[in-house]
Parts: C-alpha cells; structure tokens; sequence
C-alpha cells in the first residue's frame, strides 16, 4: 500500500467543469470572460470605501435612475472583458443605451450577452450582498441586423447566471446540462464546483415580497398574502434581487416582485433579471411568471422592457399566480 497521502483539495475548476458538462468552447470563453469580469467586480466591491467608488457617479441610466459608481465601473468591466472575447458579438447591459455590437455572428461573435453588472449597487454602502446578472443568447443574426440579437425570448437562452458578492463569492450558472454552484477560492483565483446539479425544493412556506406596497397591490395579490399568513408562512426579504433568488433557490420559497398600480407593466428588468433569473429556476426544476404567462415566453419588443417576476419552488409559485391569474 502506498504511503503517499491522497489529494482531497477540491480542485474542480469552472473551466474543468465547463468542458465535463460538454459546454462548446465559444460559449465556455464567454462564459469565462463573465467569470473574469466578476472576480474583478467582486475585488472593487469589498474595496469600495477605501477606493472612494460608494455613491453617485452624477449621471442617470436609460432608466432615468441615478447611476451608483460601481454601476459605471462595473459595466466597463464586463465590457472589456467580452471585447477581448472572438465569440462574443454583442454586448447590453442596463446601463447603455442600447446593444453595443463587439463584432458580427460572421467574424466568430455568435453570442450576445445581456446584464445587470451590478444589481442592488444602493445596498453596497450599508454592507448587503449585491451581484452580477447575466444572460447569453445566441447570435445568428445577418451582419446588419447584430444589434437585434438581444431581442429573443428568454426561452432561447443558451447560459445564465448570477454571482453573488457576500460573505463569499458564489457563481451560479445554469446551462442545459444543469445549474451549478461555484465559490471562488480567493488563494487559487479560481471559481471552484461547490455543488452541481442543484434542485430547487418542490415548495416550502417562505415568501420574499416588499410588503410596504401592499396597498399598490391587486386584489389577487393582496388574497396571495392574506392565504400566506394564515398557512404559517416566513417571510424573507432582502432587498436586494440576487440575495433574496439565491436564497430562495438553495431553501426554496417564492420570490415575487409584482406590478403595482404606479408600475402596472412591473419594475424589473425582463432581459437583465427575470429572463436570466427565470432560466435559472427553471433549470433548477422551479417555475417562473410574469403573471398570465412564464417569463421565458415573454416576447420582448426592446431591449429595456420591464416585467413582474414570481419565481421559485412550483407549487409556491402556483399558490400566487393561481390567484392573481386564476383560469
């Protein structure tokens, strides 16, 4: 028997996992462009107030919201990362105006990806975890019409994610082998597996909603709430959207970010939150709405349209959407 001890280090790389899982080598580069652009992101993060980049940048997004100056650093940064990228066409994120075309499907840029580079960035000032949300599309658009790209329902997804910046730094990302779970080892530099192939618990009696709105709320949304009480469910809030998803994931539960009567059409951002998130929950065995129909069907008409998202376990999304959309 030999008396060399065996290795027990977890040395199970993103990119050594990305190549098990058979994703192609050109949609595996974007995706560990995104990876890059995040470790980068997460450094500036935990350095915020010693680099002055807490508060306001002094411009507004195409959203007419003040943009935050990690906002501004963190799109540039994923930015960079996806223009040294060949398979990487087009580029969006919530903080430009519209699609940047990097290069056309016929010089190699078959993918567009999509973002939020810096979802929750109000919260970094008082500690919260905030993250990167994205999305991957494919591109196999004419040369002319690139830009157009970004505008397919979140069914076409090819990969999406999120990477929590918190107590650790969680990358979660969903393909069509699965959804997997990675923490980067801050020694290694790396993104290393934690837990592949999860699963989203069937239900449990947790809901996350701000529920200062309530009085914003339609009636079926308000009869969700007033059911949800009185069956001894916890509630769980963050405020932060990457927070509360990635909690409801692991612990199961519903998330739900509805319409209101001031945002009859929903405040989240379909292309950079609820399709990205919605494929991950849906990966993951969940169920996703926008109400009257899963968001992955949603047939977007502009780059920044917005949706409600209900997403989470399947039987607790039922429990909402059976009554704000009944048949």
């Amino acid at each position: 028997m030999s008396d060399t001890p065996a290795c027990t280090e977890n040395l199970t790389t993103l990119s050594k996992h990305l190549a098990a899982r058979g994703v192609e080598p050109g949609l595996a580069s974007v995706l560990e462009a995104l990876a890059l652009g995040c470790k980068s992101i997460g450094h500036h993060v935990r350095r915020a107030r010693i680099e002055d980049v807490v508060g306001a940048a002094g411009g507004q997004n195409v959203f007419g919201e003040i943009q935050e100056k990690l906002d501004v650093l963190s799109d540039e940064v994923l930015l960079q990362c996806l223009r040294d990228t060949p398979a990487a066409g087009v580029y969006a994120s919530e903080e430009q105006e519209g699609p940047i075309v990097l290069r056309p499907a016929s010089e190699g840029g078959r993918f567009a990806v999509l973002a939020d580079p810096l979802d929750g960035s109000s919260n970094i000032d008082v500690a919260v975890s905030v993250g990167t949300i994205f999305s991957v599309l494919p591109n196999d658009r004419p040369d002319a019409e690139s830009a157009e790209a970004v505008l397919q329902p979140g069914r076409n997804q090819v990969a999406a994610g999120y990477v929590v910046y918190g107590s650790s730094m969680v990358l979660v990302l969903a393909t069509a082998a699965g959804v997997d779970m990675y923490t980067l080892d801050p020694v290694l530099g790396e993104f290393l597996l934690v837990k592949a192939g999860i699963e989203i618990p069937t239900e449990k009696k947790i809901y996350s909603i701000n529920e200062a709105y309530t009085n914003d709320f339609d009636d079926g949304l308000k009869a969700y709430l007033e059911f949800a009480h009185g069956a001894g469910y916890g509630a769980r809030y963050i405020g932060s959207m990457v927070a509360d998803v990635h909690r409801t994931l692991l612990k199961g539960g519903v998330f739900i970010y509805p319409a209101t009567a001031k945002a009859p059409q929903g405040k989240l951002r379909l292309m950079y939150e609820g399709n990205p998130m919605g494929f991950v929950i849906e990966r993951a065995g969940g169920a996703a709405s926008a109400g009257a129909t899963p968001i992955l069907e949603t047939l977007p008409t502009h780059v920044h349209d917005r949706t409600q998202v209900i997403l989470g376990s399947r039987i607790e999304v039922e429990h909402v959407t059976s009554r704000t959309h009944p048949a």
